[in-house]
């Protein structure tokens, strides 16, 4: 009896380690943030008192707020559909046989591989008007007669941070994709081969339905890691000027560390949290119930 008690109760007593600490790192912060975002919050960061939703009403009447939205809306989608795209064309072609494949594969690691405060510094350099490698390759090869200032604008900018961001982001979609398209038995190729099909039928009709998952996967993290993502802004622009190049995260940075407003800024967190809440449980529901379909 005391045998079969405990193979009861054995499996939650495995995942007890991982529940207390997830409840420690996840779930108390998360609540201090909520908390955070409701009271009263001097510079210090003590907790004066409940203030109900007037951290979120200063937030939302905040010039700044709307255009910092836009733009961490832009970000995300810009970096997710692209990398996904070009990710998926690359596994691919990765997928095949041809020399030099291992090679390949290594090179496309590297991106990854290298931290993003790295990556983002690079990009930087690259893009420089007086001493960037951008405009020297092009001044020494003739294209160019003299140096381009490629960020004239916050735009230009911010489609800069985009492009970085869409190119360390492709590796972790393309070996996502290619893990799914090696785990697909070739016999179904070799089937649809027979019948008469196309590469393009192929595609759609074998590697598409049965990469769903894989893709799936690799959006919904891709949407949490590029919402989330603070060290290729802050590295390049650090927001500026005046917001024009902020998102969410490193707007809320800003309030708390830099202007004191620290509840403020927890009120921007939760905002964020709320938003890739919604985003990616109805993204998950959507491909999850169109694959059962």
């Amino acid at each position: 009896m005391k045998n079969k008690s405990f193979r009861k109760i054995e499996p939650y007593i495995w995942i007890l380690p991982s529940i207390i600490l997830m409840a420690v790192f996840i779930l108390i912060p998360i609540v201090f943030v909520f908390r955070m975002s409701l009271s009263d919050v001097s510079k210090a960061g003590i907790i004066k008192g409940f203030s109900g939703f007037a951290n979120f009403t200063k937030v939302m009447h905040s010039s700044a707020f709307k255009l910092v939205l836009k733009n961490t809306i832009v970000w995300t989608v810009a970096v997710v559909v692209l990398s996904t795209l070009l990710g998926f064309i690359l596994a691919l072609i990765l997928n095949n046989e041809f020399r030099g494949r291992k090679i390949a594969r290594a090179i496309i690691v590297f991106p990854w591989a290298t931290t993003l405060v790295i990556q983002a510094s690079a990009w930087k350099f690259i893009i420089d008007t007086d001493y960037g490698t951008l405009n020297t390759l092009l001044l020494r090869l003739g294209i160019i007669e003299q140096s381009i200032n490629w960020t004239p604008t916050a735009e230009a900018y911010f489609t800069w941070e985009i492009a970085c961001g869409i190119f360390v982001t492709i590796p972790f979609v393309t070996f996502c994709v290619l893990s799914g398209l090696q785990s697909i038995d070739s016999t179904y190729y070799e089937a649809a081969t027979v019948d008469g099909a196309n590469y393009w039928q192929k595609l759609f009709q074998i590697t598409m339905p049965l990469v769903r998952s894989s893709l799936t996967v690799s959006t919904v993290l891709n949407i949490i890691y590029v919402f989330n993502s603070f060290p290729i802004i802050w590295t390049i622009t650090k927001g500026d000027p005046a917001n024009h190049t902020d998102t969410l995260v490193t707007y809320l940075y800003k309030l708390a560390f830099y202007n004191g407003k620290q509840g403020q800024a927890a009120a921007v967190s939760v905002i964020g949290f709320m938003i890739l809440l919604l985003c990616s449980s109805v993204y998950m529901v959507y491909t999850l119930k169109k694959g059962d379909e």
